[in-house]
């Protein structure tokens, strides 16, 4: 599992331009012999293999896409003006290293030198303006030799393994619940399991709606990264997750409130498992769920999330026990569904 999460990690696939991400998910969904469909905004839908023994129809979710950026306007002397796609503090953003276009073409996200700015500039948040990406060009010309406007930029930033059972990398958010999707897909499910793998979360939650409305479920779950905060300067009741302490159930966020139901269903799940998991402590943000509940006649929703420290940026980390123990309680919850009482 960690082997194909850090293969989904390398491959570029930012908001509106995910079919790298689905072409590998694919190859593998095609080794199982299973249905799918792929609809008119990328959303790759896969139905997995079922005993028939319940009518409970199950969507599962994840996206594929990450946040980056795309090329807006190219200066004279040959840099790169951008937007960003999903939310991005830009404070992260100069001096990272970004591979642009079809072609990868590397580049570096820069600014005007320290020793120029004045007090203000250097004492201010830094403004997306200002920034630039600077692939070696001479000018205006020789950029467009190699890249077009429209097109897309993303974190050049490999996947590595450290410290203890930890795991560095862009696009965790929300390749590790693509990852798990992968995982459970394998097994024959006593009801209609469908393994939705979403396209543009990061830009508004689009996929998932369109996803929903044709998978008609009667339950969705969706598998996430989240935000983890147990980092010097965050007080305790400002942790949303903590790493390490298992996989985070979600009361509500921005966009969803979880159903009441499914949440003791999973609660308990784990409990009788002794798998470890824990309460997300913040209801910021949003994911697919928001849209998934909304959708048709109305959906029974909750999220699962992984802890991802430094999440939207090159940089994330999660520890590998807990996408482990993740995968565990979603197999086991969804094995007792049916019984749900």
């Amino acid at each position: 599992m960690i082997q194909k999460l850090m293969e989904l990690t390398k491959i570029d696939g930012i908001s509106g331009d995910e079919q790298d991400v689905r072409d590998y998910i694919l190859s593998h969904v095609k080794e199982n012999s299973l249905q799918y469909v792929i609809d008119s905004m990328g959303n790759l839908i896969v139905k997995c293999k079922s005993s028939g023994q319940s009518q409970l129809k199950v969507m599962l979710a994840a996206h594929m896409d990450e946040v980056g950026m795309m090329i807006k306007d190219i200066t004279e002397d040959g840099k790169l003006k951008f937007v960003t796609a999903g939310g991005m503090d830009s404070r992260i953003l100069p001096g990272q290293h970004v591979r642009v276009g079809t072609d990868k073409i590397p580049g570096v996200i820069a600014q005007k030198s320290i020793h120029l700015q004045d007090k203000e500039e250097r004492e201010s948040v830094v403004k997306l303006k200002n920034l630039y990406i600077d692939i070696g060009a001479k000018d205006k010309c020789d950029a467009l030799s190699l890249v077009s406007l429209g097109d897309y930029a993303a974190f050049s930033s490999e996947s590595v393994l450290f410290g203890e059972n930890r795991l560095k990398a862009k696009a965790l958010d929300d390749r590790a619940g693509c990852v798990i999707l992968l995982e459970l897909l394998q097994k024959v499910w006593p009801f209609e399991l469908y393994a939705c793998f979403t396209v543009q979360e990061e830009v508004g939650l689009r996929g998932a709606r369109v996803a929903a409305n044709r998978v008609k479920p009667d339950i969705g779950i969706v598998i996430e990264g989240t935000t983890c905060a147990d980092v010097p300067g965050v007080k305790e009741h400002e942790q949303s997750t903590l790493l390490g302490k298992g996989p985070a159930l979600s009361f509500a966020d921005r966009t969803s409130i979880g159903d009441r139901e499914l949440l003791k269903h999973f609660e308990k799940t784990a409990q009788e498992e002794k798998i470890p998991y824990q309460w997300k402590q913040t209801a910021t943000g949003g994911n697919d769920a928001g849209r998934i509940q909304t959708s048709g006649a109305g959906v029974k929703v909750i999220t699962v999330s992984v802890p991802c420290r430094y999440i939207h940026s090159p940089v994330s980390v999660l520890d590998i026990k807990d996408l482990e123990n993740m995968r565990d309680l979603v197999e086991k919850a969804l094995e007792k569904l049916p019984q749900m009482a």
